[in-house]
């Protein structure tokens, strides 16, 4: 290995693991420079001028732009970055300007940004440099185990989807144990629950027998669902999940809720009913406040006619139709109840992109279509809840239009697995359509 490759980097410091990382990856975490530990980083000049380019953006992907660009121009400070700079974890951050488009095979496109970083991961591998690519782009993946080049995904801030908590699980217990539940609406029993865990208690002797009840963190008890016989805005719980979701949405003292299901198992329709009864109905909270994600990684509605709250209508329309059913079920005069909801203030929807740097005190927040927020972006919604505020997030994980997220690393699930021993959270799977046959079957067979 030389001393120095071209343009005099220093590629004898190269020692141990390299990373050369996507922009994607930056864009994705605007702090992945600190989360390859004592390993070295590369970034090539491509990246640093796509940042510059997204760096104009007002969403969530210029914001991380700016903070990545800030960060190395700290760094720099510390000498050359031709020569590497150290980082935080001990590593050094090294950023390649040539061009290594000569070692690609022939028929690569030189042109294309992510064959750019294929080809200088190509030359740091001649030049003897354990590297590995890092991108959340699959195709650049593949592209790169091609070519030979260990290519990998951003690994932090991801769970095991299979394995990801449901919010309920099956007790099997003695029919003393069932009749004491009912009669004291509690039972005393040691197990490993997460808090404001749902537990089916079922008869080992006779499995028709079953009870339902709520582990309270800290105290060994589970106890009968509070509000089992409360309908909120008329609605009725159509199955188990759905009478766990209910008990969840309902209490004030667990203040982040998350609910995980496929098309038509009622996330946003429950969260709404809950809402509406929260706010119109008992005055617990000002107002009801309904978010989505605009489009992935918390683009502006810029691109969309009209004015905010008309671009914000057409986006919103799954939410008014969940709310034209929950006022109206025959959908005679709809419209105009829902519209009232809007105008008395009941209401009010936002998209995600707007509510950084607002303080929300004492609202019912949804943030519908979560599986579609990065780690980061969910982090920065449930930071702006205030006093008194409780915040509700759905999704399907299934259905992810953000091209670089997927079940394991959305922030929807990554939320299920970093709150999960918390006692102010609460989450549930939602398994059963209850929308219609038609839309169960398209659920599971397509």
């Amino acid at each position: 290995m030389s001393a120095h490759g071209l343009n005099g980097i220093k590629i004898s410091a190269m020692t141990g693991r390299c990373f050369l990382l996507d922009t994607n990856v930056l864009i994705h975490d605007s702090t992945a420079l600190e989360a390859f530990e004592e390993h070295h980083i590369v970034i090539t000049v491509d990246v640093l001028e796509e940042l510059d380019r997204f760096k104009r953006e007002n969403d969530e992907r210029g914001r991380n732009a700016r903070r990545v660009i800030r960060t190395i121009d700290e760094l720099r400070k510390n000498g050359p970055l031709r020569e590497g700079v150290p980082l935080s974890g001990g590593g050094l951050l090294f950023v390649l300007v040539d061009n290594y488009v000569s070692h690609l095979p022939t028929g690569m496109d030189g042109s294309i940004p992510d064959n750019r970083l294929l080809a200088t991961a190509l030359y740091l591998q001649e030049q003897g440099v354990d590297v590995t690519f890092v991108t959340k782009d699959i195709n650049a993946r593949v592209k790169g185990d091609a070519l030979g080049i260990r290519s990998e995904d951003l690994q932090r801030d991801t769970v095991d989807f299979d394995e990801l908590y449901t919010g309920w699980t099956e007790l099997d217990c003695a029919s003393s144990d069932i009749d004491a539940f009912y009669s004291e609406s509690y039972l005393e029993l040691d197990g490993d629950f997460h808090p404001n865990e749902g537990i089916l208690l079922r008869n080992e002797a006779n499995t028709k027998q079953t009870a339902l009840g709520i582990y309270q963190g800290g105290t060994n008890r589970i106890e009968k669902l509070r509000f089992e016989e409360l309908h909120p805005w008329g609605l009725h719980a159509l199955n188990m999940q759905q009478h766990f979701a209910l008990e969840l949405l309902l209490r004030e003292d667990i203040q982040l809720v998350s609910m995980l299901g496929q098309a038509g198992t009622g996330k946003t329709l429950l969260a709404l009913a809950v809402g509406l009864h929260k706010v119109a109905e008992e005055k617990s909270y000002r107002r009801i406040m309904v978010s989505r994600p605009i489009m992935p990684l918390g683009r502006d509605i810029g691109y969309l006619p009209g004015s905010k709250e008309e671009k914000l209508e057409s986006w919103m329309e799954p939410i008014f139709d969940n709310l034209q059913f929950l006022v109206d079920p025959q959908l005679e005069q709809s419209s105009d109840k829902v519209d009232y909801l809007f105008d008395t203030g009941v209401i009010e929807v936002e998209a995600v992109t707007y509510i950084r740097g607002r303080s929300l005190p004492r609202l019912y927040i949804i943030i519908d279509e979560a599986q579609n927020l990065t780690p980061h972006e969910v982090k920065t919604v449930v930071s702006r809840a205030g006093h008194d505020t409780k915040v509700v997030l759905t999704g399907d994980a299934y259905q992810i239009d953000n091209p670089y997220l997927d079940a394991s690393s959305n922030g929807l699930t990554y939320l299920v697995e970093r709150f999960k021993d918390e006692p102010i959270y609460g989450h549930i799977t939602l398994a059963k359509s209850e929308r219609s046959r038609l839309a169960s079957l398209a659920a599971d067979l397509l």
